[in-house]
């Protein structure tokens, strides 16, 4: 499955042409790949429509995807214990949501699609597969 960032998704519904975007896009034209949506991305994401017949049509094409639940005690902890890890090697992420996310996306073995260079700090864990992947060897 893959996850994708709020980053992403916003891009997408401005119209952005983005590689991200256009990434998304061929996902979601591709039946035989699964584009999961994260709770908290879609909150992240419906907060900021302006226009309500926008909104209306987001939420419908959002809403039909596998809907997924990235909070939990049990997950809240471990994103936790995470975020410090991170703190500790003196990085910080700035948004709680994308530590939700990328842990996520660690625990369950998920891609995660951004267009966010603080998840480049949440790979130093490890186990987190992103696209883009910025490694040399991915880009030749």
């Amino acid at each position: 499955m893959i996850l994708v960032d709020s980053s992403v998704w916003i891009d997408f519904f401005r119209g952005g042409r983005s590689a991200q975007s256009q990434t998304l896009a061929s996902c979601l034209g591709d039946s035989s790949i699964e584009v999961g949506m994260a709770d908290l991305v879609l909150f992240e994401v419906m907060r900021g429509f302006r226009a309500s017949a926008v909104m209306r049509q987001a939420q419908a094409l959002m809403s039909a995807l596998p809907q997924v639940e990235i909070g939990g005690t049990a997950h809240v902890l471990k994103a936790a214990e995470r975020y410090r890890q991170l703190r500790q090697s003196g990085r910080t992420v700035r948004s709680p949501i994308d530590v939700l996310l990328a842990s996520y996306c660690i625990t369950h073995g998920h891609t995660l699609l951004h267009r966010d260079a603080d998840f480049e700090s949440l790979k130093t864990l490890g186990g987190l597969d992103t696209w883009p992947d910025p490694s040399p060897e991915s880009n030749g």
